[in-house]
């Protein structure tokens, strides 16, 4: 992943707590290891006492081989075998925009399937996780948060992520504010609003949230302000006009903006900034059909990158594969910040 790019900050402060020690660690060189209501609103809550852990699926799923993720049906009535297959992406500023950056894609999925494939343009991480659920989601994008809930709510298997040619991966949560807005360090924050994206995002709401608690003795709501922009977009495009004093987002998006001149280096500064963690993992639903899913995947992986819109869309994290990856291994940093924070899942 490619250094930040430059903009008019002051120094960012890392964290040191044990929140502030996994918010540093590489998700490329990590090899040991939501608060989460789903309902029709897939609220936050904070269960108590834990009815499942950040590390257990639903009773709804089998786990044989304990890779953390839900085994396909053993009834063969189980499996869907849908005529058009379903594709969504992680929300974004304009989900209309990116079926067109997936075109190629789509493309190469449909000739390897033999089947139409839809793009489906989801405005949140609800209704990612309500179409899953519900079987009408068959291949998906999730963000790095929201995949954890996905796993272990709606039956999500992950098996790819996108990286660089040399394999590398990655991007960081920054916590940004405007130029002389008074803010240069993050106890700053306290008594000023603060955007988070929305509460299944990991570098939107849940690592920031528990850092600003466990480092900073900083309670939302309590020591500062909070507003819940919808998406990593409106988050920055929030700061840059000044709607919200701070907000906490994925580098990532930001890089993007900046590529496509949304937004300027010089509207925002950095106060924060933590380690790697891993991208937006994709992946199918595990109850669908073995035979088209092994097309999904075979798709992913010969997807020749060269002079698509998918391409010149992630130019700037110069992101050329989809690198093979699993759930346990790669989303682990995310399951233990989850787990230090007592999170847990109510996925009924």
């Amino acid at each position: 992943m490619p250094a930040a790019t430059p903009c008019r900050s002051v120094p960012a402060r890392e964290g040191n707590s044990r929140i502030g020690l996994l918010l540093q660690q590489s998700a490329n060189v990590i090899r040991e290891q939501a608060r989460f209501c789903m309902g029709a609103c897939f609220a936050l809550v904070l269960a108590s006492p834990p009815t499942l852990l950040a590390a257990e699926l639903s009773p709804r799923y089998q786990d044989a081989n304990g890779d953390l993720v839900a085994d396909l049906p053993t009834d063969p009535t189980r499996w869907r075998d849908p005529r058009i297959l379903i594709f969504a992406y992680t929300p974004v500023e304009d989900p209309a925009m990116y079926s067109q950056v997936w075109d190629e894609f789509i493309d190469h999925l449909e000739t390897l399937t033999g089947k139409e494939v839809r793009f489906f343009p989801v405005q949140s991480n609800a209704a990612q996780l309500e179409a899953m659920r519900a079987g009408r989601l068959h291949v998906a994008g999730f963000n790095t948060g929201s995949t954890p809930i996905a796993v272990n709510c709606v039956g999500f298997v992950p098996f790819t992520m996108m990286a660089a040619k040399d394999g590398s991966y990655g991007y960081q949560m920054e916590i940004i504010t405007w130029p002389d807005s008074g803010i240069t360090e993050i106890a700053d924050v306290a008594g000023r609003t603060l955007a988070f994206t929305s509460p299944t995002s990991n570098s939107g709401f849940k690592a920031p949230s528990a850092l600003l608690e466990s480092e900073f003795g900083m309670v939302a709501d309590r020591d500062y302000k909070t507003a819940y922009s919808g998406s990593h977009d409106n988050s920055i495009l929030g700061v840059v006009n000044r709607d919200y004093d701070a907000a906490a987002i994925a580098n990532e998006v930001l890089h993007r903006m900046l590529a496509r001149d949304v937004v300027r280096a010089e509207q925002y500064t950095t106060i924060y900034k933590s380690g790697s963690f891993p991208t937006t993992g994709y992946g199918v639903s595990h109850d669908l059909h073995p035979d088209v899913a092994a097309k999904v995947r075979e798709a992913f992986f010969t997807f020749n990158w060269e002079g698509t819109a998918l391409q010149r869309e992630f130019a700037d994290a110069a992101m050329e594969q989809f690198l093979p990856i699993t759930y346990k291994e790669h989303w682990s940093v995310v399951r233990q910040i989850d787990e230090a924070t007592n999170t847990v899942y109510n996925c009924d």
